[in-house]
């Protein structure tokens, strides 16, 4: 595949565990994909945001600006029209989004399937490590940002702040050091502290309002 992946792709790719062959955050994975898509959707200016005065956001398409790319074409027809509250939108379009974003690195070569043997008896289908060494590239990112504080691009902050909200980041301890510092530096992330550099405004506060969302929502989920 060409295109560049999508934040979604990079946020399941990083996710993806090579030594058991497991996607990390199973119970929160459809809201953080889903966050991950509008993130995108966000800093291309496809969709605008709101934020009543309870503290809802909303978001909506901006006329004209579809995507050409199916998920993200899919996340955009369905808050087109009318503005939708983040909340409702998470759950709406998240379900649907790991096998195809999945199908998407194996074709690309990040994610492999391999036919084993369980116990030696039935054939069964694992992942396992493409070698590309793009999951390790995204993780080198993310821990310069959480652990070496240096500044992040938006799409590497919003790696970190869906990782952070997923609940996953202590798997990620060899890596990514599981300290106080860490956990400080992420915390930030739902403080709006997303070092979105030269984005122009409007679109920094959308993007910023749906990771928090996300953020908000995924963890809500992790804790009931």
């Amino acid at each position: 595949m060409g295109e560049q992946p999508t934040l979604a792709e990079d946020l399941l790719l990083v996710l993806f565990q090579p030594d058991s062959g497991t996607i990390a955050g199973e119970n929160t994975l459809f809201y953080v994909l889903a966050g991950a898509v509008l993130a995108e959707l966000a800093l291309d200016e496809r969709v605008t945001s709101t934020t009543a005065g309870l503290g809802v956001t909303s978001i909506r398409a901006v006329d004209g600006r579809a995507p050409a790319d199916p998920i993200l074409r899919s996340a955009w027809d369905h808050v087109s029209g009318k503005a939708h509250p983040v909340q409702t939108v998470l759950p709406a379009i998240g379900p649907p989004l790991r096998q195809p974003l999945l199908d998407r690195l194996i074709s690309r070569g990040d994610i492999r399937r391999e036919k084993r043997k369980a116990l030696g008896l039935f054939d069964t289908t694992v992942l396992i490590d493409g070698g590309s060494g793009r999951r390790s590239e995204l993780l080198r990112d993310v821990r310069a940002f959480l652990v070496d504080g240096a500044e992040p691009t938006p799409r590497v902050a919003a790696l970190a702040g869906l990782l952070w909200g997923s609940g996953t980041l202590p798997q990620f301890d060899a890596v990514i050091p599981w300290s106080s510092a860490v956990i400080a530096r992420a915390q930030q992330l739902e403080r709006d502290h997303w070092g979105a550099g030269a984005v122009a405004e409007a679109v920094t506060r959308t993007f910023n309002a749906i990771i928090s969302s996300s953020i908000l929502i995924a963890t809500t989920a992790l804790r009931r």
